[in-house]
Order: C-alpha cells, then sequence, then structure tokens
C-alpha cells in the first residue's frame, strides 16, 4: 500500500550536539499532522531527490509536529548532508506520514532502553511513553563523548532523568556501559530496545542472545548498513506473478535496478535493507537475504525479501508483482 504523502514546513532547526541538528515538522496551516506510535519514522524527500528515514523523538501524544534528529555522517550518501546544509527553517518538505518498525511493547513488565549516538531518536519517544503510562523502563545512553550527545538537556528536565545513564567511549573505564552486568541486571521477561549504529547494534544483541534472552524479547532497528557484494553474486532471473514476464537481474545490478530499467517501479526507500519500504513477496525460488530488516526467522521462510539489496540462491525467483 502507497504511504500517505503530505507536505511539512519546517518550523525549527536546532543544533542539538556536535553534528546533531533537531528539525521541527508541522502542518504549513497549523492542523494536526497524523498520529503516531513510539519507535515511528517518516521518510522524508530530500531537496537532492533522494529519501531517507528518520526516528520520531518527540512524545508520541504530540499532534502539533514531528521532531527529528539528523546525524552529519561524513560517510552520507548524500540524505544528511543535504538535511544540514539545504534544509532550514520555513522550507517545506514532503514526507511519508508515520510508519513504526519498532514498535514498543507496552505490556512488558520491564523495558531496557540502549541507544548508541543518533540512536536515541527512537527511544527518547519511547523513553516519554512509559514514562506517562507509569511503566519501569531504564535508558542507558552511549556517545563517543559528552558534546556528542543530543537533547541532554531535555532528557535533564524530563521526569525519567533518574532513569538515564550516560557513557561516553572518552570517560573512565568505571562510567561505561557494561553490558553484560546490566542484562544480567534485569528482572525477568525484560524487553529490550537497541538502536545505533550496527556496530554496537550487533554487540548488544550478540551479548543478549548469549546469555539466552528470547528472540521475542529482543527489538532493534539500525539506521544504515553497508551492503556487501559476495564472490556468489551472479546473474538470475525474476518472474513477475501477474504477467508471467521475466527480467534478466546482472550481477552487477539489483533487482530494483532491473525492475526499473524494464519500466517496473517498485516503492524503495533507504536502499540498504534496514527501512522495509521495498518488502516483496516470493512465491518461488530461494532469496539471498543481505537485509537487516527481517529477523532470522522470518528470512529462513523464503516467502519475502528486499529487492533494493537482496538476491536469488535459485536460477529464478517468482515474485508478487
Amino acid at each position: 500500500m502507497q504511504a500517505i504523502e503530505l507536505n511539512v514546513r519546517v518550523a525549527r532547526k536546532t543544533a542539538e550536539a556536535l553534528d546533531i541538528c533537531a528539525f521541527e515538522l508541522v502542518q504549513p496551516d497549523g492542523s494536526a499532522l497524523p498520529a503516531f506510535s513510539a519507535g515511528s519514522h517518516i521518510d522524508v524527500r530530500l531537496p537532492t531527490g533522494i529519501t531517507r528515514q528518520y526516528s520520531l523523538c518527540n512524545d508520541a501524544s504530540e499532534t502539533h509536529r514531528y521532531l527529528i534528529g539528523v546525524l552529519r555522517d561524513p560517510a552520507s550518501r548524500g540524505g544528511s548532508r543535504a538535511m544540514h546544509e539545504q534544509v532550514n527553517e520555513g522550507d517545506l518538505l514532503r514526507i511519508a506520514a508515520p510508519r513504526n518498525h519498532f514498535a514498543l511493547d507496552e505490556e512488558a513488565p520491564h523495558s531496557l532502553l540502549l541507544a548508541g549516538g543518533i540512536g536515541i531518536t527512537p527511544l527518547l519517544s519511547m523513553a516519554e511513553k512509559l514514562a506517562a503510562a507509569g511503566r519501569s523502563f531504564d535508558m542507558h545512553y552511549c556517545t563517543r563523548s559528552p558534546e556528542r550527545a543530543a537533547f541532554r538537556h531535555r532528557i535533564a528536565a524530563a521526569a525519567f532523568a533518574g532513569q538515564v545513564r550516560f557513557h561516553f567511549d572518552d570517560g573512565l573505564d568505571a562510567q561505561k556501559l557494561d553490558i553484560d552486568r546490566t542484562l544480567a541486571a534485569a528482572p525477568a521477561d525484560t524487553h529490550l530496545y537497541v538502536c545505533g549504529p550496527k556496530g554496537f547494534i550487533d554487540w548488544v544483541l550478540a551479548r543478549a542472545r548469549g546469555a539466552g534472552w528470547a528472540e521475542s524479547r529482543l527489538h532493534f532497528e539500525f539506521f544504515g548498513a553497508e551492503v556487501a557484494a559476495s564472490a556468489t553474486d551472479g546473474a538470475f532471473d525474476v518472474k513477475l506473478a501477474s504477467s508471467g514476464r521475466v527480467i534478466r537481474v546482472p550481477a552487477d545490478r539489483t533487482v530494483v535496478q532491473a525492475l526499473s530499467q524494464a519500466g517496473v517501479e517498485i516503492q524503495v526507500s533507504c536502499e540498504q535493507g534496514v527501512c522495509g519500504t521495498c518488502l516483496t513477496r516470493v512465491l518461488e525460488g530461494e532469496p539471498e537475504h543481505k537485509d537487516l530488516y527481517l529477523t532470522p526467522e522470518e528470512q529462513a521462510a523464503n516467502d519475502q525479501f528486499t529487492p533494493c539489496c537482496s538476491r536469488a540462491r535459485s536460477p529464478v525467483l517468482v515474485l508478487d508483482i
């Protein structure tokens, strides 16, 4: 289903930390925005023509604004640089209405929120929701240094400030996150939420899984990923179930690129297999999953894949297109 799109105005752009800007987005006419839930993100169509996802970090009870935080990434493929350099207060942006692939289980007896860098953004909205509902939670916020910790003043002023611990890479060893101790101290049936750089998420999940945490209690969201080429990347065919048309996917092209060249468009966004925008049903054949969006169990089912980055192990994939 095509996401609802709307125009928003940048009401405020503020420097939140070193290389991080916050953007407050409102309806141009001042009317209410579509509702969202903690953990949601929006797709932002940038002046350069590309689309990027940014988590909403304000209180989900607010209807008058969306708030996003954007890290200026030195390895940017154009998104964060455009937001920092080309988007200013008063500008209009085209966005897709909020979607949530990182939903909060509000009934969990305890929640453990672990943020790495800009990964704080969706977890802030979760903390607001949990605090408002009187639910039990703890948050740990890891950054390279204090000046890179966004929204520190907001957290300090929040009712849940006492439930947040900061950890800085350039600080004393005693204040750094002891992940094993943190996991061991969590109450029974705690749900864990982690967001940030891939290395941080991988580290947290590996320690949690090694400690016996059930997959159903592990929740995570990646902001970006490097799609690695492999020696087995070869050409294959995709067949469109609706028409029977067969389209060749060369070794140096993605499925999305091959389809687009053949006049078949699929909605895409991140192009790195992290957002799920392009998720497509597979009716026959075996995908080679390269995404970070599907869980290992979902990948093993082989009934859907992300054509922006994933490929095929079988000669043909029959797609529900």
